[in-house]
């Protein structure tokens, strides 16, 4: 039986992406390659419990909502990821993937929202990229780049319009601390950028607080 390697579970508002202000349930897996400069969840490198897919099917059905989202972590980095997000989708669940990037998105179930972040220089991980992922977009898709100055948002900027139109959202959040949200507004206005601002909704309701 499928098992994988569990930090946490809990239900919050989800604060990012297309899904943003859903009830949703976390399923948040242990471990990650990467180490970007303004990770808020380092808890979940190392430690965790395994649990089988069929545990975390049973904790998805008890949630009482119809959202499920499997972070980390990355969650790829895990091969029975895959089964396990196969099997929310079987069992009716509106399932959304957040990985780094850095993982071939190929083998992810099409029914899932995957959503995909770009690294930029100030991440510390911008040669992690997998640019590759950007040629496998679905309309449900979404990309997601942190900015953490305004030299990364002219490195996001030149790159988006170096590769044309995606087939799906492109979501440009400034980096919590670093980058005013207003600043960030007004970048993306001068330029006419063809994206979506983010700010994370869960921060501002519950600023870094773990399991929120």
């Amino acid at each position: 039986m499928s098992r994988v390697k569990l930090t946490e579970t809990f239900v919050s508002i989800q604060g990012e992406a297309d899904a943003v202000g859903w009830p949703t349930l976390f399923i948040r897996l242990t471990g990650c390659p990467l180490r970007c400069v303004y990770c808020d969840t380092q808890y979940s490198f190392y430690g965790g419990e395994w649990k089988t897919v069929e545990e975390l099917l049973d904790a998805a059905r008890g949630s009482g909502v119809r959202h499920v989202c499997v972070t980390g972590g990355e969650p790829l980095a895990q091969k029975s990821c895959l089964p396990l997000l196969t099997a929310l989708c079987d069992a009716g669940f509106s399932v959304s993937l957040e990985t780094s990037g850095a993982m071939d998105i190929a083998p992810v179930d099409p029914r899932v929202s995957r959503v995909v972040d770009i690294k930029t220089p100030g991440s510390g991980e911008v040669e992690r990229n997998r640019l590759g992922n950007l040629d496998l977009l679905r309309r449900h898709d979404q990309v997601k780049i942190v900015v953490c100055s305004r030299a990364d948002y002219e490195w996001a900027r030149d790159l988006l319009r170096g590769r044309g139109i995606l087939p799906c959202q492109v979501l440009v959040s400034p980096s919590w601390g670093q980058v005013e949200p207003r600043d960030l507004a007004e970048w993306i206005l001068a330029d006419r950028l063809d994206v979506r601002l983010q700010i994370q909704l869960h921060k501002i309701l519950w600023g870094n607080e773990p399991g929120r």
